[in-house]
This record gives C-alpha cells, structure tokens and sequence, in this order.
C-alpha cells in the first residue's frame, strides 16, 4: 500500500501531478462503481453545482456532472473501506511530507455520455481549505474513442490522463488549472479534496 503512495509523492514532487495506476483495489473499485450505479438507478444523484454557499449556481454550459457525497454515517462497508484507505494516505502524507491535513470530502461523480466540465480550478473563492484534490477512476475498459479524459493545464504544456479503472491523480487545489473532456460514454469516478 505505502508503494502506492509513495508513487503518487514522489510523481507529484517531479511533474506536479502525482498518478498511481492502482491506487484502488480491483475489488474496491468494483463494489464504488455498484454502488455510484444504483444511485444514479435511484436518482439519488444530484446535478453538480458551481461555488459554494450564496455563490452557488447550476449552469450545464459550464458543468453536467452528477454527484453524491461519500460519507461514512451511511454505514456502507465499501464507503468505509475507501476512507480507511485515505486516512492512512492522509496519515503517510502528513508524516512523510508535513502537510497538515486535517479533514476530507469526497464524491462519486458520474458524467453521462455528452457530459463535460469546462476549465477550472478546485479552490472556492471564500474558502481555501481545499489543498489537494484527488480523483479515483472507476471506468472498466476504457479506451480513448469514449474521452473524458481530465486535461491539465501546467507551464510547460498540457496533459492529458485518461480514466481507467483503479487510478488516482493528485494535484493541489489552486494551481492548476483542469477540465474534464466530452465523455462518449459514460465515466465514473470518485473525487475530492484533503483539507486544512
């Protein structure tokens, strides 16, 4: 487990998004992916929003995801098992880099076909506790006909990762500049942020 977070820091140091290809378990990533499945089946997911607090507003021309937070008062042992596995990355990141992360928040988030979210950065306006945003893929088979692959803005140019099934990208918040692409099919993932 450490190897794999320690592959995420140390690519991050390097490129300023660190990526590890199998930061989830095939088994763990299976049950998310059944569970953000009979959500989206129950219409329990909600339209994703933009901003926070009085600031937030709906507007499909910018964002047309769909979401529900994670949170471990639903009891769901896969839920469970997912924070398990952030905390102790919280726990190696705050001891091996002295990053004073205090707290996370995390969602599913399903982009139907033809669904997209334009270029932005993942810091509020009014609020600047999130430090890192992390993005676990829960897309079996991918291929790159079916896009949605999350574009970064960096310095030295663009780049462009794909979904697949069990990886994690991490970046912090307020640098860098993103957006997911049109996604031909549709894309599961769960995304969130370390906070301060």
């Amino acid at each position: 487990m450490h190897s794999n977070f320690e592959e995420i820091i140390s690519c991050f140091l390097e490129k300023r998004v660190g990526i590890s290809n199998d930061f989830l378990s095939t088994e763990l990533a299976s049950h998310l992916k059944s569970n953000l499945l009979n959500l989206y089946k129950n219409e329990d997911l909600i339209t994703a929003g933009i901003g926070n607090d009085r600031l937030l507003n709906y507007n499909k021309e910018i964002r047309s995801d769909k979401i529900f937070w994670l949170d471990r008062a639903h009891d769901n042992i896969y839920e469970n098992e997912f924070f398990d596995l952030i905390d102790s990355f919280v726990k190696y990141l705050n001891n091996t880099c002295y990053t004073g992360i205090k707290s996370h928040e995390f969602h599913y988030a399903l982009y139907e076909k033809g669904t997209f979210y334009q270029k932005h950065i993942d810091q509020f306006k009014s609020d600047d506790r999130r430090v890192f945003t992390m993005i676990m893929y829960l897309n079996e088979g991918w291929t790159t006909a079916d896009g949605g692959e999350l574009k970064v803005y960096q310095e030295s140019g663009i780049q462009l990762i794909s979904p697949e099934n069990k990886k994690c990208v991490f970046f912090k918040s307020n640098e860098l500049p993103h957006e997911v692409l049109l996604s031909n099919v549709s894309r599961s993932s769960v995304t969130g942020w370390l906070k301060t």
